[in-house]
């Protein structure tokens, strides 16, 4: 098989590939519709580019050749544009600036001063950059991504780095002339470099769309585990991590408890300024115990005006204080919106795994009643449930959960 009919196989599956990210284009969230255009833009350009390749001898050269070579090369800009508009990076005119001067650069080394040694460096090297960009951001994504998908990307572009600079030092061995074309059969290295072109259109392609297939997955499962409004862990997912760390708290012996806030006089808010208002203040509320948390604290939204933080290796003391840290952090950020400005404070209740606790329910339950005690006593306040045969009398934990609710 010939280089140009490698350079024609090649061109046809960039198209289908960029044909079928095409189709799927309407059932792609908006937020990676952008990065898919510039995907399939860039998958185009290098389509084009590999045409012009493979009529680069019935053309002038000083035509041809840049034009060839800028299509592919502003088709690398465009894969370097469409990761770092998957990931949220901002645009940037600079990243033209690789493609447009290696482009220019093969055209004064093509029509102004043919020298075919030169022309191969500055393409080279434009293709390195560009690719380097894309593997340093893809690689700056480790902690927010942990997709294989993303790994096989990086290890696309550098696989097609090494073959870039294998490339450079194989013709550095050479005598080439000014008459060299890269269709030319008697050089073994034409029939990879199209090969190695067409990599990252078709191959990329399909780790992109996995790319987008696995962040499609994980919105919907955080759209599962977390609260629609404040953006904590909603009801289900507290509830799974409270028995999985009730469990392991009980095994080890380590020390486990969890807070019940509840902001005071919410129902006056709703009443007096809107649902509109209410839920504002919602999510402002959730921000400050986000913000309070620490690292092995878990802050979720129980429902209505309730939110709940479970608290790792603590004891009655220091399970009060945290509570106290979250109370607080949230008296210290008065709920501004538009020209209103509300002072909030929340009231807390707050319970630490005690032998009789058989089940997370136990211990919420424990840290409800000590809710409603806060809310009796004065509210924003932080009171500590009693142990288990010293708290409310039966009935008074669900009680104080109706009560709290209202309040």
């Amino acid at each position: 098989m010939e280089p140009k009919t490698v350079f024609l196989i090649g061109a046809l599956m960039m198209l289908a590939n960029g044909g079928v990210l095409g189709l799927m284009h309407r059932d792609l969230p908006h937020t990676l519709r952008p990065s898919a255009v510039s995907w399939r833009i860039a998958t185009l350009l290098h389509a084009c580019g590999c045409l012009m390749f493979m009529v680069q001898d019935e053309l002038p050269k000083g035509f041809i050749l840049p034009l060839a070579n800028g299509l592919v090369m502003f088709g690398f800009t465009g894969y370097w544009r469409a990761l770092r508009q998957f990931y949220g990076v901002p645009d940037s005119w600079w990243l033209l600036l690789p493609a447009g001067a290696a482009t220019f650069g093969v055209f004064w080394f093509t029509a102004m001063e043919a020298n075919t040694v030169p022309r191969i460096l500055i393409v080279s090297t434009a293709w390195v950059v560009m690719m380097l960009g894309c593997v340093r951001n893809l690689l700056g994504q480790k902690r927010r991504d942990r997709a294989v998908s993303r790994l096989v990307m990086t290890g696309i572009f550098i696989a097609v780095i090494a073959f870039v600079l294998a490339r450079v030092l194989y013709f550095a061995t050479l005598d080439i002339g000014p008459a060299y074309s890269v269709t030319d059969t008697s050089n073994w290295i034409n029939f990879a470099t199209p090969i190695v072109v067409a990599v990252v259109p078709v191959i990329g392609t399909t780790a992109f769309l996995l790319m987008i297939s696995e962040r499609i997955r994980r919105q919907w499962e955080r759209a599962a585990s977390t609260d629609y409004l404040t953006g904590l862990a909603n009801r289900r997912t507290l509830a799974d991590a409270g028995a999985r760390r009730h469990a392991a708290a009980r095994a080890k012996g380590d020390g486990f408890g969890l807070a019940v806030i509840d902001i005071d006089h919410f129902k006056s808010i709703n009443d007096r300024h809107g649902h509109d208002i209410g839920d504002v203040a919602l999510k402002h509320v959730a921000a400050q115990l986000q913000v309070a948390c620490r690292e092995a604290e878990l802050p979720a939204r129980q429902g209505g005006e309730e939110f709940v933080v479970l608290f790792e290796d603590v004891d009655r003391a220091s399970a009060h204080a945290a509570g106290e840290r979250l109370r607080l952090a949230v008296a210290a950020q008065p709920f501004v919106a538009g020209d209103l400005t509300l002072p909030l404070t929340v009231s807390i209740g707050v319970a630490v795994l005690e032998e009789g606790d058989a089940d997370f329910d136990c211990l919420l339950r424990r840290a409800d009643a000590a809710l409603y005690a806060a809310k009796r006593n004065g509210r924003n306040r932080v009171e500590s449930a009693a142990g288990r045969h010293a708290s409310l009398p039966d009935g008074g934990a669900s009680a104080a959960h109706q009560i709290s609710q209202s309040l």
